[in-house]
């Protein structure tokens, strides 16, 4: 009995130094200065690509523009997107340039916390020192909502942000948005902004019980249960030219939402189209269709 207290006694420590070290560790990158001066336009333009606008203002519940509040139901809990106003208190007025650079490319607060992933950082990550000078340039326009966005209720243990650093440790790889060689600029514009900004692939890509897309093979293949119950499907080029998507048909939906077939986006893909996309260029929009409806699976 006295072996079995000592190794559970010595288990109990190893467990507790372990998870000291983890809630210490440090994770991410040091920001260098950034003094370029930001284009409030494209920075304005690039968080409607982005997504910001329709995953941090709360249209359902009244709320003001990029205030937060969105609840977003997940298997693991529910959390609140967070002000983006430039409330220096309650919103993201009082950061730096740095610290928002670190937070959007590598998901880290300025306190040092990683965000939870529902947040599409790793979407982001390779935006240039001068699109994180624009977005940052555009927020600061965004009128002041001194509003705290609601608490995340995350039960235990997933309540607790350090195990967030294994997760990364484990599922965080940079995003396919570098130009291939050999392919024309459309089709890399449309890979800059599908892998990139826009970001598809987090909700037309299955996940795994912690939360992680799946591998490549299921790329672009469908999730059958994103947050709250709705579903996204398959957007790989097979499944598209099967239901008879064309590059002009599917450059015409991100744009007015209406599909081949008459009919219109539902769900979330509605607000995609109403708060982001139909607000890019013709060009990107097709830069997107020509991507999307071409086999790219080398890259």
């Amino acid at each position: 009995m006295g072996i079995w207290k000592w190794a559970f006694a010595t288990s109990a420590i190893t467990g507790i130094a372990v998870i000291g070290a983890l809630v210490v560790w440090p994770i991410g990158q040091e920001v260098s200065p950034i003094t370029l001066t930001g284009n409030v336009k494209k920075g304005g333009y690039l968080a409607r690509a982005s997504g910001c606008i329709a995953c941090h203002t709360n249209f359902e519940g009244g709320g003001k523009p990029l205030a937060g509040g969105v609840k977003l139901d997940t298997p693991f809990g529910a959390l609140y997107s967070a002000n983006l106003t430039s409330d220096p208190e309650l919103g993201i007025g009082g950061w730096t340039v740095e610290e928002f650079a670190k937070a959007v490319r590598q998901g880290i607060s300025p306190e040092g916390e990683p965000y939870y992933p529902a947040f599409t950082y790793p979407f982001y990550a390779n935006f240039s020192d001068q699109d994180i000078a624009d977005l940052y340039a555009a927020f600061q326009t965004v009128k002041a909502v001194p509003e705290a966005a609601p608490a995340n209720e995350m039960p235990f243990p997933f309540n607790q942000r350090w195990g967030l650093k294994v997760w990364r440790a484990a599922f965080l790889k940079p995003p396919a948005t570098d130009p291939i060689s050999g392919q024309d600029p459309e089709w890399n514009r449309g890979r800059e902004l599908v892998g990139g900004a826009t970001h598809c692939a987090a909700c037309h890509t299955s996940r795994n019980f912690i939360g992680a897309r799946k591998s490549a093979d299921e790329h672009f293949a469908g999730n059958p249960s994103l947050p709250g119950g709705s579903k996204a499907p398959a957007i790989d080029y097979k499944t598209l030219r099967k239901r008879d998507w064309t590059v002009d048909s599917l450059a015409y939906a991100l744009k007015t939402g209406i599909m081949p077939d008459g009919d219109t986006f539902g769900g979330s893909m509605s607000e995609v189209v109403q708060q982001g996309t139909r607000f890019l260029t013709n060009e990107d929009r097709r830069a997107m269709a020509v991507y999307l409806m071409d086999d790219h699976s080398g890259g």
